[in-house]
């Protein structure tokens, strides 16, 4: 149980701690996840940004994760997905619905500079969780293909099974604690607040500043 997104993101650090003083590029997948890799970026003196991908949602069940799409348009999809609904016609909606989502956030959160660019660095991707997994491998996948030198995953908390699949599209996978039972990201804190869209946009105009 961690504390806070702080608490978890202090202990990522620390198991991280191999990276300092390498001047690693850590991203955030927004939102929840933004101010843990600024902190996680400060300690280990590298810097930070964010990687936009968005999850499919699944019909009638949006909290649920059927595959996600990155910020190129690449999709993942899941290999539940048909069973839950997920038609060709129905992804093709929802991948541009989320993509649309993608463009807006773009704008918002670095409307003034590019996003800062991977290649050749080693590259820490950070969530405040893994449930299904799904943006974490569309953010890993297109990270990929831009030829980081060193790709690695970083979470506070994730099922087994899900850390199975992200070890395809990373070099390291860290993850805090693998626990037998698992419902849901939220369970395993104590203090899990939504972050919203002008936390994000605070946190990362506080980090151009620097």
């Amino acid at each position: 149980m961690f504390r806070d997104r702080t608490d978890a993101a202090r202990q990522l650090a620390d198991s991280l701690m191999q990276y300092k003083g390498k001047h690693p590029l850590v991203l955030a997948i927004p939102r929840g996840a933004v101010p843990m890799a600024k902190l996680i970026a400060e300690q280990l003196e590298g810097d930070f940004d964010v990687v936009l991908v968005r999850k499919l949602r699944a019909p009638f069940n949006p909290e649920f994760a059927i595959g996600s799409v990155d910020e190129s348009g690449w999709t993942y999809i899941a290999d539940y997905a048909a069973s839950v609904g997920g038609t060709a016609e129905y992804i093709e909606s929802e991948k541009q619905t989320q993509m649309e989502t993608i463009r807006r956030r773009r704008a918002q959160y670095t409307p003034i500079r590019s996003p800062i660019d991977p290649r050749g660095r080693i590259v820490i991707v950070v969530d405040d969780g893994l449930a299904t997994g799904s943006t974490m491998i569309s953010a890993l996948h297109g990270l990929r293909a831009q030829h980081p030198a060193q790709l690695v995953c970083a979470v506070p908390v994730s099922p087994a099974d899900t850390l199975g699949k992200i070890r395809r599209y990373a070099d390291e996978v860290v993850c805090l604690d693998v626990p037998e039972y698992f419902q849901a990201v939220g369970q395993f804190y104590e203090d899990f607040p939504q972050v919203e869209d002008e936390e994000v946009i605070a946190v990362l105009q506080d980090s151009a500043e620097v």
